[in-house]
């Protein structure tokens, strides 16, 4: 273990999560999602036909997060049972990090391919950056026991939390400030470069600080075939002996269910928003910025909370305040809209024809039901930024009957009067309620307390991500801590790959129950699916003896230090 006083090494240790948050924040949750889900829209329109039914961007986007989750699943238990018996934490660390780093670095490339073909480039990129980052990670993990004694676990986990989230935080205000301010084709692709580079840059410290473990128990001259065999029957005789790591085992079922929903929510929250909220990139920068830095406090708050109940007790706080964050989000719902410019076309009568100007005017992707809208109207429609159109009165009311199955809206002044207006709301505008499942709960919100308070779809989000942001600063370091004081220090990577395995399942799991429940249903009831995982996740945490664990952990190095589990 590492010495107390050994800082630099602790901090060195920390710095990852300093690096690497610049995937999980810049990437994941803000710049990338909003991104693809244009470059889908560009390509697709608001949504494909597939063998599967039919998919929007968001549920690709789950797809994508699933499709990496389960390929780390399969290998990561097998790859901790070799490296607790060879000196190569830190090499697979370096390896995983180059693929997470690179594949980040290399999303900047889809601009330069046909538009058909870049959504496609980024669903790639993105699914092999999270191999790499869910890989690193069972590698980074199993790190954690040696870097102190177990009574400052809590401290080390969240500190590295908290050191995450302002990395990350500071980052993506540096990339809010260029979207925001800075015109240019080239400013998106550099936020994705300059990512990679970040989170590369900072492992360095990482690699040059931390050292690798000394193995308790060596074996010596394995080849990928020793190895194999060596992994799959020492696997076999953990799974077959889990009794006696009872305790371990039931927290880990809890983990999976819990940080499940937690994963599940914060890797799909920015499709979420652009997709069904109708946020703009600004909106959701705005957000995750937010977010990190409420997150970094209160992984320090989190840790005090620890040491003044237990961790087991401030953790399972944190995950009762994630179920009531879901509980938000479904009640999330876009004010009507009012005014005449606020419509995505607007009519204004002149004198023997109508006027017809754009709110945006790339507001038409390159999608199949935008092109025949584009099609049928686009001679009357404007031809330039800030340009105006000309229609008749016939051609307006055709227009107007043709938005139902769109997602786009229209206002029409009346011609004899300003004050009286026709309108048009596609069903998928944003702030279409009241044909899904769950439409009644953001509809009554809505009408209760969104409206009444004034408060926009923007402000709504902000305001759950924050709390959100502070559950984050507890949830995931005191999980992280807890699971390694109930760990072998002379088993950790295999165990540790057992947690990641049960993650990377979790993080398959839920992204596909939302990839499916929203192709069947809606996003709405995807995301309400979530809040069923951690609840049960969250039950399931009374039922774990963190003692007994930390006992039965103590005991098992101690047999092998001694050199009779050889």
């Amino acid at each position: 273990m590492a010495d107390v006083s050994d800082s630099k090494q602790i901090r060195g240790y920390c710095m990852y999560d300093w690096g690497k948050s610049a995937f999980e924040t810049s990437v994941t949750t803000a710049i990338l999602p909003p991104w693809f889900a244009y470059l889908f829209l560009e390509a697709n329109g608001i949504s494909i036909n597939t063998m599967l039914g039919t998919m929007t961007s968001d549920t690709f986007w789950a797809w994508s997060i699933t499709g990496a989750a389960l390929l780390v699943a399969i290998v990561s238990p097998a790859l901790g049972v070799i490296a607790d018996r060879t000196k190569i934490k830190k090499r697979m660390l370096k390896l995983l990090t180059y693929l997470g780093a690179g594949s980040t670095f290399l999303l900047a490339v889809a601009p330069l391919l046909p538009i058909s073909f870049q959504w496609v480039w980024l669903f790639v990129m993105f699914l092999f950056a999270n191999v790499g980052l869910n890989g690193a990670g069972v590698f980074y993990n199993a790190l954690l026991p040696h870097q102190g004694q177990e009574s400052e676990m809590d401290g080390i986990s969240n500190k590295a939390y908290a050191y995450g989230y302002l990395g990350g935080g500071i980052l993506l205000v540096v990339h809010l400030g260029m979207v925001m301010g800075v015109p240019g084709d080239w400013v998106i692709p550099f936020c994705m470069a300059s990512s990679g580079l970040w989170w590369f840059g900072f492992a360095l410290w990482t690699f040059a600080t931390v050292p690798e473990p000394e193995i308790e128990n060596p074996v010596e001259g394995l080849n990928v075939s020793t190895a194999s065999k060596l992994a799959v029957n020492e696997l076999a005789v953990t799974i077959r002996d889990w009794r006696s790591f009872r305790t371990l085992f039931i927290y880990m079922l809890a983990y999976f269910l819990f940080i499940d929903g937690i994963n599940s929510v914060t890797a799909l929250a920015g499709a979420f928003g652009i997709a069904v909220l109708g946020l703009s990139m600004t909106d959701l920068i705005l957000t995750i910025v937010a977010i990190q830095f409420v997150a970094f406090p209160a992984a320090f708050f989190f840790t005090w909370l620890a040491n003044r109940t237990t961790t087991k007790k401030a953790l399972t706080i944190a995950l009762v305040g994630w179920c009531l964050v879901i509980v938000g989000a479904l009640s999330f719902a876009p004010l009507e809209l009012e005014n005449h410019d606020e419509y995505d076309f607007q009519f204004d009568w002149n004198t023997d024809h109508y006027e017809v100007r754009m709110l945006d005017y790339e507001v038409l992707g390159d999608g199949a039901s935008d092109r025949a809208l584009e099609s049928e109207f686009g001679h009357f429609l404007p031809t330039e930024e800030g340009g105006v159109g000309n229609a008749t009165d016939a051609e307006v009311t055709h227009f107007l009957a043709s938005l139902g199955d769109t997602r786009f809206s229209a206002s029409v002044t009346d011609r004899n009067s300003s004050e009286e207006r026709r309108i048009a709301l596609g069903i998928d505008h944003p702030t279409s309620l009241g044909d899904g499942k769950l439409d009644a709960i953001p509809s009554a919100a809505r009408d209760i307390i969104w409206g009444p308070l004034g408060l926009s779809v923007t402000m709504q989000f902000l305001l759950l991500g924050c709390m959100a942001g502070l559950l984050l600063g507890g949830s995931q370091g005191l999980a992280r801590s807890l699971f390694g004081k109930m760990v072998p220090e002379t088993r950790s990577t295999e165990f540790f790959g057992f947690f990641g395995f049960f993650g990377k399942v979790a993080a398959l799991i839920g992204p596909m129950m939302y990839g499916i429940l929203s192709t069947i249903y809606d996003s709405r009831v995807a995301v309400a699916s979530l809040s069923i995982l951690i609840i049960v996740g969250t039950v399931m945490m009374a039922f774990v003896d963190v003692e007994d664990g930390i006992a039965v952990a103590n005991a098992a190095d101690e047999v092998a230090r001694k050199g009779s589990g050889n």
